[in-house]
């Protein structure tokens, strides 16, 4: 569009009706036929969305000049997209592929540290394709504990994370296995020649802003819900060993992810029976339908590596239930009876797939 329309828009008010006319059409996602019916999963659906509209505004337009980038969270505990990891700490910045960038820090005391490029496009298609990774295991220090990382297309010496032609944003992940004993990395970002103020915002720049914000709730919501669907035609099970969509969408290829949708009815158990592989982390959580984990501050939703009760011979069992009857690794559904669940295993030698049984919660096993 040209900059002529886009003052015409701007000055008439069109630019606004627009963007509401997009947040307005995502509603279309809630009301999904697959979609349950509940008044709670409802009541989430529609605050999602509102939660997708906040992130887009913060990605799109707060924080969403390539020239002077800034570290944000694309999900936190109350925004979450696409199975957010509730041990991971998610840092994200704006970037362009004709610019060069340091990302500068300390490393901190989190047992996984990755950084990724990405090509952000949930407002378009619903990807997000790996565009380069720069492991922390490989992360180059200084005596003092400190870094630089050159983000940029032609490769540079020392710690380099690569960008392609479509890259537009970076992603840093941080993972705990105990969030309040284990320091994050401490982290900026700013381009490199860059100018010394931001330009002023103009009618092009919030048109651009705005509609991109509405497309990406479209897309975003649309694009978890197809995925939601596809795991309820196998119910009680985490069996995607298929990896592909999931890193299109932004996965870390480090991870391998096994998603799934459970269904569990007041008096019934779920029973997810582990053999974890030899891997640096693994965790395991419950989700809404929407693809958002449960409330982590308030509620055991989830377990890992180091918090998962082990039996003599290294298995783990997890229980979902709405009561907890003494079972060794309980989590609760928080009032819902469907959702999806994601297991993780990170580094992992092998990529077994979990054995999961519905049966009567008087019958899951429990502590002796």
């Amino acid at each position: 569009m040209s900059n002529e329309e886009s003052v015409a828009k701007v000055m008439s008010g069109a630019v606004w009706n627009e963007f509401c006319d997009g947040l307005k059409a995502a509603g279309a996602t809630i009301l999904r036929p697959e979609a349950p019916t509940t008044e709670l999963d409802r009541a989430e659906g529609w605050r999602y969305l509102s939660r997708l509209t906040r992130v887009s505004l913060e990605m799109m337009l707060e924080c969403g000049d390539p020239d002077f980038p800034v570290f944000y969270q694309a999900s936190n505990a109350t925004i979450k997209i696409g199975a957010d990891n509730p041990d991971n700490l998610y840092l994200n910045a704006t970037i362009a592929p004709d610019r060069e960038y340091i990302i500068r820090g300390t490393r901190g005391t989190v047992p996984y540290l990755s950084f990724g490029t990405k090509a952000n496009r949930y407002a378009v298609d619903g990807t997000m394709a790996s565009t380069g990774e720069l492991d922390g295991r490989d992360l180059k220090l200084a005596p003092d504990g400190t870094f630089e990382i050159h983000v940029s297309r032609q490769r540079r010496a020392g710690n380099w994370l690569p960008m392609e032609a479509d890259s537009s944003m970076v992603i840093v992940r941080n993972t705990f296995l105990e969030r309040a004993r284990e320091i994050p990395a401490a982290i900026t970002i700013e381009r490199v020649g860059g100018p010394a103020k931001p330009a002023q915002l103009s009618a092009t720049r919030i048109h651009r802003a705005l509609t991109s914000s509405a497309a990406f709730v479209r897309g975003t919501s649309h694009t978890f819900a197809q995925w939601a669907e596809s795991f309820q035609t196998n119910a009680n099970a985490l069996a995607t060993v298929d990896q592909t969509g999931f890193l299109r969408a932004g996965g870390d290829p480090n991870i391998f992810y096994l998603h799934g949708y459970w269904q569990v009815q007041p008096g019934e158990a779920l029973v997810i029976e582990l053999q974890p592989p030899e891997c640096e982390i693994w965790n395991f959580q419950l989700d809404n339908y929407w693809m958002e984990s449960l409330d982590y501050r308030y509620l055991p939703i989830c377990v890992n590596k180091r918090t998962a009760r082990y039996a003599a011979d290294g298995s783990v069992t997890v229980v979902v239930a709405h009561e907890n009857r003494g079972y060794d690794n309980w989590l609760d559904p928080d009032g819902h009876t469907s959702g999806t669940m994601l297991l993780r295993w990170t580094r992992a030698s092998t990529h077994p797939v979990p054995v999961c049984r519905l049966m009567s919660a008087q019958d899951a096993p429990s502590r002796s």
